[in-house]
């Protein structure tokens, strides 16, 4: 009597899902800005228009870079040009105007990290065996402050002013003067690392 009981109810719940779905899989486009609005009014409503970064080809910059103690703003100003050379923009001349304005900044900060280590010891006989012994450890964390150069780095569309690109990394900042430019070097690759955008 129960098997035709769950029968009966199975067949009742497999007819009642032959009905219409009611859930569609349609989607509208967004409606058109309203005429009186401008893009300033409204920044973040509307998708903004994809940016063609392959029109920017020349590049001068907004204000001289802010350099570190220990990096004067002339040696970020030749590293940050050095790195858009490597990506194909050129600085502006008389011939060929700015298309980009470039501003760029580094500091030095100092950040903890910590090493974490496990060190333990066994005590007794027969260790992987089955005879008996005591197993104890003891984390050791280490606490280590290491200054870090962070370069960040602009750019700005030259005719409307608008900001078209930003990034900043970070590197590890140790040593004489030299290893300190390198560092600079290194955090301005990385922050260039993904212009242009994909």
């Amino acid at each position: 009597m129960l098997p035709r009981i769950a029968i009966c109810l199975l067949a009742l719940g497999l007819a009642a899902c032959q009905g219409r779905n009611p859930y569609t899989a349609e989607s509208t486009s967004l409606p058109a800005a309203p005429a009186e609005s401008t893009a300033g009014e409204v920044r973040g409503v509307y998708p903004a228009a994809a940016l063609d970064f392959s029109s920017y080809r020349n590049w001068s910059w907004r204000g001289l870079p802010a350099g570190t103690a220990a990096l004067a703003p002339e040696e970020l100003q030749e590293i940050v040009a050095d790195a858009l050379e490597q990506r194909g923009l050129r600085a502006s001349t008389d011939l060929s105007p700015a298309t980009l304005q470039v501003s760029a900044a580094a500091r030095t900060e100092t950040r903890e990290r910590q090493v974490y280590d496990d060190y333990g010891s066994y005590y007794g006989r027969g260790r992987y065996g089955s005879d008996y012994g005591l197993w104890g450890s003891r984390p050791l964390v280490r606490t280590y402050r290491e200054d870090v150069v962070v370069v960040r780095i602009e750019l700005f569309d030259a005719a409307s002013g608008n900001a078209v690109w930003s990034n900043q990394a970070e590197a590890r900042s140790t040593g004489s003067r030299a290893e300190r430019k390198d560092a600079v070097r290194t955090a301005v690759q990385r922050a260039l690392g993904d212009y242009p955008p994909r």
